[in-house]
């Protein structure tokens, strides 16, 4: 490579980490504001997730560069609102992967079933079909009369969504055959009445869900849980994060209490590794370990 060839090509590369570099102060800038404005602290989310739906924002807003999102966080009340939705994560389904419903039944209903008041803990329930498979998992239990189901997000739209327990008539048939693969022992059509173009689900049901606006990224502990769903979430933190989260969930547990993880998440090199065991091989179900100096 001659000099003249060398000296363009280190300009372009020095062109390229400015604008490398000027994008990430943009993003460090934008997400300060956001914490120093609302208290939402994305600073240690998964960068390239991150990226993703800044950039969505971006398109819908008709911007060009990150910087100029912050006047719109500081003057427009309801951008925010715009953002937080692109952030929530709403990917789910009644009885999402049946193999687990099945590995709960056959894991973690029995050890449940040994209390005389339950407690579990839907952390990021986004619009909360799972919730209520959960909630239909513990009456074919036999045990929903003595549990309280705590569902929360930080997404208040997906809350009110999962709150109304209303989702649209063309799912019935994909949430009925899940249902079935999970191990349903009735109809899931049991469950719900149809209304206009929705299925709507029991009150009998929600009558044993408290929803709340929960941020797993800055609120505290929800005690005394004896189970813990949180499927699919820590993912999109890095490493920081996911400790800070993994201590609440586990502060937030009886001792001998079970968590429950997404199939591509795990404890393993965490803060909190050594307080669980691992209550089965296949699945990430853990079981927190009983301290004898407790």
């Amino acid at each position: 490579m001659n000099s003249e060839v060398q000296v363009k090509h280190m300009d372009v590369e020095n062109k390229l980490l400015s604008k490398s570099n000027t994008s990430a102060l943009e993003v460090d800038l934008f997400l300060e504001a956001i914490y120093r404005q609302y208290g939402y602290d994305f600073r240690h989310y998964a960068r390239p997730s991150l990226l993703r739906r800044i950039n969505n924002c971006l398109l819908r807003e008709k911007k060009s560069h990150i910087s100029e999102l912050i006047p719109c966080l500081i003057h427009d009340v309801y951008f925010f609102d715009r953002f937080l939705q692109d952030m929530s994560i709403t990917v789910t389904s009644m009885f999402r992967d049946p193999h687990i419903f099945n590995l709960v039944n056959e894991v973690v209903i029995p050890k449940l079933s040994t209390y005389p008041t339950i407690n579990i803990w839907h952390a990021g329930c986004a619009t909360g079909e799972e919730v209520y498979s959960t909630a239909i998992l513990m009456h074919e239990a036999g045990l929903l009369e003595r549990t309280r189901i705590y569902a929360t997000d930080y997404n208040n739209q997906s809350l009110a969504i999962a709150e109304q327990g209303a989702y649209p008539l063309d799912k019935a048939q994909q949430y009925s055959t899940l249902y079935n693969l999970s191990g349903g022992k009735f109809s899931l059509s049991d469950y719900y009445r149809v209304s206009q173009d929705s299925i709507v689900f029991n009150d009998t049901l929600k009558e044993k869900i408290t929803f709340a606006h929960h941020n797993l990224m800055k609120d505290t502990v929800f005690a005394e849980m004896h189970f813990i769903l949180c499927r699919n979430v820590l993912i999109y933190f890095d490493q920081t994060l996911q400790n800070q989260v993994l201590k609440v969930l586990s502060d937030s547990l009886i001792h001998r209490g079970y968590l429950m993880l997404g199939d591509r998440e795990s404890i393993d090199f965490t803060a909190i590794s050594e307080q669980f065991d691992k209550a089965h091989k296949r699945a990430r179900i853990f079981r927190k370990k009983l301290f004898v100096d407790d």
